[in-house]
């Protein structure tokens, strides 16, 4: 918020300055602009609509001002307006208060004096058209007759205070030479007389002096007034010219070197949601929609429209990108042809699969879940027992929704094939984004892995490449991942999940890295996710939102982009799932910027120049103004299946994830009975099998722990085996135990006070079969990398090797 000019503004002044003004209970307080002016008070909502568009305006000369608190007051004229406002100091609530009431006095007597000289000076009506100069010429003619008839007073009262001072004069004289005797008391009374009518003939004269000055002073003020207002309506005529001439040249650049941005890029706010729920409100007092109204301060940056120069211009290298990114018209950028040619978005390109996958799963059944009748049975049970019924789950496994990451895999495609890797950051950062487009509705809890539990994802013969997922821990749970493709890259995760229950909602946090590598150009690419959180976990609708920042690093050329997830907020106008970030090179100079919505799209402009300035935000600090080019699509959503809201809301890829096929490994997802059993809709079934592969967890673990107890210290193993019988296992839930307490727990009751994926010992003396535990060489992280195999042993179909879990 800007300062005020002073703390009590001299008269005359104008008084200007932030406020916090009360809109309604969906956006509560807006920031807006406030001037104070002639006993008038006018909110703007930005500093710019000062020459254009006013909010409204309340007359102070018959408002009340009314402190609340140490930081709002109240403005009130009766009841027909009244502004409920907001300062950011008790400080700054002072002064307004105080410019405030000295406005209020100023405009009352101001009023006052209006309405008087008004009923001195009273003008015939006139007609419409001369009424406005015929009835000021009238009143200064008026005013000018009584000023005269003023000034002939004050002359006539100088006549007579110099006539009768004369003869008091006289008197006096005649009074020194008097004898004493019978004649003094004659000459006394004729001065006293004297100076009685010298005292009268005075205080006439002062009385006309101070009703002469008393006009004056309040058709000076009057005059001064109509003289200030017309100065200013003059000022202001000449901004709004101004500004029209600007939009003017503005426009007629645009036309000339059709520049402008699209709708998507200038101004998200008004692209075409409204159908979609939750995308944005139309807020009470708007005509039109801006950015940066919001009390927080969401986006860093600004984008304009380039100027026509940089498209016209060939072979230049103004913002330091070097022309293989497009800088000239005959080069074209992020694969602009093949763009062009699809216009729709890479990934929308049909592809024909070699084996023909299924399309749809059974229905959801439409169970009741009464958590009432799932607590009474548990009645007498500890917390960490009480199981977790599949109502809850969606039948897939927490590996499968990890492979889900690469539903948009053709954007690593693309990435793959360009040259520039400033041009393929922006195809990584889309992919990033792209992997939180199935969670939008995706409200049921995916299966726990267990310990061992793999998933593959063959998908050579369709978009060349395959993934393999392993549950390589649950102490804490963590699962590895490793994807290799046929067409240039490589893509490795270590996942863990810590989770805050906050009573209201539900904070996931995935913890570890995610790494990418090109083998073309050697870039290798590390980023984080972000943090989930599901909402109205207790009553409600449950809904999710993604939140957060992510930075992605090349660590071979430095570059970064820094991307951020706009938490939703009802005082927001700006879309909403919204997604923006700045990519730059190893110098901080920006070269793209990225916008659009993580359920929808992404696009991505070149920066041609930057510069500081543009509104401040929050903190005082002044924003990056990108000047860009047109916006590119990077990345559009598909369509989810028909029928989607009656099968967990599951995505084309997702749809098939769960599909038998021969020859997986005896660990795969897809083998697991209570998770296809509650697919087939068989939910009784389903919890009971789910209950007995949790307690077949139990009952490896223990034998597991006896056996690592016996190698590593014989002498102890009896009383290991006595404290592994114990019938309290409230130690010996595995990653696959589901319970009510789960929801309660905090990320240090999980994890300790280390990281979940970095622990230097494995807690379950279990090795994984496909992964090793190394150090990460880019990151330092502890991680598990796929060691191979398992490609080769499903080549070859023994299985032997492979525990039993299910």
């Amino acid at each position: 918020m800007s300062e005020p000019k002073a703390p009590t503004p001299a008269p005359g002044d104008t008084y200007k300055g932030w406020l916090f003004k009360w809109t309604n209970y969906i956006k509560g307080y807006q920031r807006r602009w406030f001037v104070l002016s002639n006993g008038l008070l006018s909110y703007y909502r930005t500093q710019a609509e000062m020459g254009h568009t006013c909010r409204g305006t309340i007359n102070l000369a018959t408002a009340n001002i009314t402190v609340e608190d140490s930081c709002n007051f109240v403005i009130s004229n009766g009841g027909a307006q009244t502004y409920h406002l907001k300062a950011s100091s008790e400080v700054e609530r002072q002064r307004w208060i105080t410019a405030l009431e000295l406005a209020k006095a100023k405009a009352v007597r101001m009023q006052d004096l209006s309405d008087d000289s008004g009923d001195e000076c009273p003008t015939t009506p006139t007609s419409a058209g001369q009424g406005g100069g015929n009835s000021r010429n009238s009143e200064v003619q008026s005013t000018l007759r009584t000023l005269g008839s003023k000034v002939e007073d004050l002359s006539t009262c100088n006549d007579l205070i110099a006539k009768h001072g004369s003869a008091l004069q006289r008197s006096l004289s005649e009074l020194e030479g008097v004898r004493l005797g019978g004649e003094t008391s004659e000459k006394i009374r004729q001065v006293t007389e004297r100076a009685t009518l010298f005292r009268i003939t005075s205080n006439a004269m002062i009385n006309a002096c101070r009703d002469f000055l008393a006009l004056a002073q309040a058709h000076s003020k009057r005059w001064q007034k109509a003289l200030q207002a017309e100065r200013e309506q003059r000022v202001r005529l000449e901004e709004t010219l101004e500004q029209l001439a600007k939009q003017h040249n503005h426009l007629e650049r645009a036309f000339r070197g059709a520049t402008v941005l699209p709708p998507s890029q200038s101004n998200p706010a008004i692209d075409n949601k409204g159908s979609a729920p939750g995308k944005g409100d139309a807020s009470d007092e708007d005509d039109e929609n801006e950015f940066f109204d919001a009390c927080e301060d969401v986006q860093e940056f600004i984008t304009v429209p380039a100027d026509p120069k940089y498209h016209r211009r060939s072979g230049s290298n103004v913002s330091g990108i070097s022309s293989e990114l497009g800088m000239d018209d005959g080069t074209t950028s992020l694969d602009e042809q093949s763009l062009a040619s699809n216009p729709e978005s890479p990934q929308s390109q049909e592809v024909v699969p070699v084996r023909k996958r299924r399309s749809r799963i059974p229905d959801k059944p439409n169970y009741s879940l009464n958590l009432w009748s799932i607590m009474k049975n548990c009645i007498g049970k500890e917390l960490s027992k009480i199981p977790m019924p599949v109502n809850f789950n969606e039948p897939l496994s927490m590996l499968q929704r990890l492979s889900e990451d690469l539903e948009y895999s053709e954007l690593l495609d693309r990435a793959a094939k360009c040259k520039s890797s400033l041009e393929q950051m922006c195809y990584v950062a889309a992919f990033t984004v792209s992997s939180y487009s199935t969670t939008v509705h995706r409200t049921g809890k995916p299966f726990n892995p267990l310990l061992g539990e793999t998933f593959e994802l063959d998908r050579v013969q369709e978009s060349g490449y395959r993934s393999l997922c392993e549950q390589v821990s649950h102490h804490p749970p963590a699962a590895a991942h490793h994807a290799i493709s046929q067409r240039g890259w490589t893509l490795r995760q270590e996942i863990a999940l810590a989770s805050k229950f906050r009573g209201k909602y539900l904070s996931i946090m995935p913890l570890g890295s995610i790494h990418c590598m090109f083998e073309k150009s050697n870039n290798h690419y590390t980023w984080k996710k972000v943090t989930t959180t599901v909402h109205n976990i207790i009553v409600g609708k449950l809904w999710i939102d993604q939140s957060g920042e992510i930075d992605v690093v090349n660590h071979k050329t430095g570059d970064r982009c820094h991307l951020k997830f706009a938490p939703y907020s009802y005082f927001s106008r700006d879309v909403a799932r919204k997604v923006t970030g700045v990519v730059t090179d190893k110098d901080g100079k920006a070269h793209y910027v990225l916008s659009g919505t993580w359920d929808e799209k992404m696009e991505c402009s070149r920066v041609m120049q930057s510069s500081r300035g543009g509104e401040n935000g929050a903190e005082g600090r002044q924003k990056t103004v990108y000047q860009t080019l047109k916006a590119k699509e990077l990345w559009r959503k598909t369509p989810l299946p028909d029928g989607a809201e009656n099968m967990y809301y599951f995505s084309t890829l997702a749809l098939t994830l769960n599909e038998q096929e021969d020859g997986v490994a005896p660990t795969d997802s897809r083998r697991r009975p209570d998770q296809r059993l509650m697919e087939q809709g068989r939910w009784e079934e389903a919890n009971a099998e789910k209950q007995r592969l949790e307690e077949k967890q139990r009952t490896t673990r223990r034998e597991r722990e006896r056996e690592a107890a016996r190698t590593s210290n014989p002498s102890e193993e009896a009383e290991e085996v006595e404290i592994a019988s114990e019938p309290s296992e409230t130690t010996y839930k595995t990653d696959t135990d589901e319970t009510f307490s789960d929801l309660s727990l905090s990320t240090e009751t999980l994890h300790g006070s280390h990281p979940p994926a970095y622990s230097s010992t494995h807690q379950d003396n279990y090795q994984a079969m496909w992964f090793e535990r190394h150090v990460d060489p880019v990151t330092g992280e502890p991680t598990h990398i796929y060691k191979g195999g398992y490609w080769e042993t499903k080549e070859q179909g023994n299985w032997d090797c492979s525990p039993d879990i299910f």
